[in-house]
């Protein structure tokens, strides 16, 4: 009769060759919207694949999804192709997925892109408008659900880091209709209460549609417009909502918001410790260089004879002074020698001085002028006499005046040959002192050039 009951393990051994053995479930093709999606370290994606009424545990190993040319996303719908299997450890039947594709964008996944790239026109993620988070805070303020593990971590984890800090709890509903208000609600609050350096919201992991109120854009606007910065810390590292991308610090996790909020005690010490060293050893060597310098002046010539020092400084005075003086002097004597040389320059440049220079110019060009003329006529009279000359010795006058005459026939023509007149011919001679009236009684013709 005891060996009638079965071990789990036996029990589960038994259901999982079950579905094994199902032709139907060794392949199954399935469309299906993804949820709680994560991806382990080693590249293993776990994931929920669900639809209006119904969900069931997906897993994809690495050596599936390395090929996958998407990255899968809460809110994605897809199109999966794998085989229903039992896991062991927990009882749990889960489809080990071997294909996937996108199969569309879903409702919420599109709302989700929607104001994404609406707030992001609006610059409310520039990396320039988000505000500083205080290194050592005095007061922190928590939203989030007082009930939740969210909660439990960070006020954890904040009074083992940093136990001086002042922590404000603002209860808030996390899921639901009702958890955006709730969150806007708080997060004026926190911005009315004094002393407040530093908020953070957020709530622990969950379903897309559990972290929703996160992706309302009355929390993401209510915390852009949040003058004490905040802290976003929604689910898990893979996580991503609107609000992680408005407020001015996003954390992985609740409790990494809680480590980003505050100082470790630990390295607050260690630093404080670290400063302590550097300051000791700064003033060490300070004192050390100051007695060392304080040693070398009571060395020093001037400490132990400052009278010899005074006179050899006035010494140096003096003979400073002598060669400033000597200095100025020459340089005194460059700049009138240079002033006299302008001055000279400027008065060879002078109109007055520019002025008789041309009348000299004037006056010598006259005279080479009238030098070259006088010389000019010169020659030019000596060669007119000349040609006077030459031309006197060719003047028939002067001929008669040696003796010789001219015969004219009667109508005045020039007697040249004996062939221009006949015998009986009346002929006129000319003397030098008056004309004779004469006739040609015979001719006698004779070659004077034989």
């Amino acid at each position: 009769m005891k060996d009638r009951y079965l071990t789990v393990t036996a029990l589960t051994k038994y259901i999982k060759r079950k579905f094994e053995t199902d032709q139907h479930l060794r392949e199954v093709w399935l469309r299906a919207e993804i949820s709680n999606f994560k991806q382990h370290s080693r590249g293993h994606m776990y994931l929920t694949l669900k639809d209006q009424t119904s969900r069931v545990s997906a897993v994809m190993f690495s050596g599936n999804n390395k090929h996958l040319k998407f990255t899968p996303e809460n809110g994605m719908n897809v199109l999966v192709k794998g085989e229903i299997s039992v896991y062991e450890p927990v009882g749990q039947y889960q489809l080990y997925i071997r294909q996937m594709e996108p199969d569309g964008v879903g409702a919420l996944y599109l709302a989700y892109e929607e104001l994404k790239k609406k707030l992001s026109g609006e610059g409310l993620f520039e990396e320039a408008r988000k505000k500083p988070i205080p290194k050592y805070p005095n007061h922190i303020a928590i939203i989030t659900s007082p009930t939740g593990a969210a909660i439990r971590d960070i006020i954890t984890t904040i009074k083992r880091r940093y136990p001086l800090v002042k922590l404000s709890v603002l209860p808030v509903s996390v899921q639901g209709p009702h958890a955006a208000p709730s969150v806007v609600k708080a997060i004026q609050h926190a911005n009315e209460l004094d002393g407040i350096d530093v908020i953070i919201t957020g709530r622990g992991g969950g379903s897309i549609e559990e972290l929703w109120a996160f992706n309302e854009e009355s929390v993401a606007r209510s915390i852009a417009n949040s003058e004490v910065p905040i802290i976003s810390a929604v689910g898990h590292e893979t996580d991503y909502t609107i609000s992680d991308f408005v407020a001015d610090l996003r954390a992985p996790t609740p409790t990494g918001a809680a480590e980003m909020a505050v100082p470790s005690r630990e390295e607050v010490q260690q630093h404080v410790q670290s400063l302590k060293r550097y300051l000791h050893r700064v003033v060490h060597t300070e004192i050390n260089q100051s007695r060392q310098r304080l040693q070398a002046m009571q060395r020093s010539y001037a400490f132990r004879y400052p009278a010899k020092l005074m006179q050899q400084k006035e010494q140096d005075l003096d003979r400073l002074m002598e060669h400033l003086q000597r200095n100025v002097n020459m340089s005194l004597e460059r700049k009138q020698e240079k002033v006299g040389n302008l001055i000279q320059r400027l008065s060879q440049q002078h109109p007055e001085r520019q002025i008789e220079l041309s009348k000299v110019n004037v006056q010598q060009l006259t005279t080479r002028n009238q030098r070259a003329m006088k010389q000019e006529l010169g020659s030019q009279q000596q060669a007119f006499g000349q040609l006077l000359n030459k031309l006197n010795l060719l003047n028939p006058l002067e001929i008669m005046q040696r003796g010789y005459a001219i015969p004219f026939t009667s109508d005045g023509s020039v007697v040249k040959t004996v062939q221009d007149v006949q015998p009986g011919d009346s002929v006129q001679v000319r003397l030098k002192d008056g004309v004779l009236d004469a006739e040609v009684r015979g001719i006698a013709e004779e070659d004077y050039n034989e």
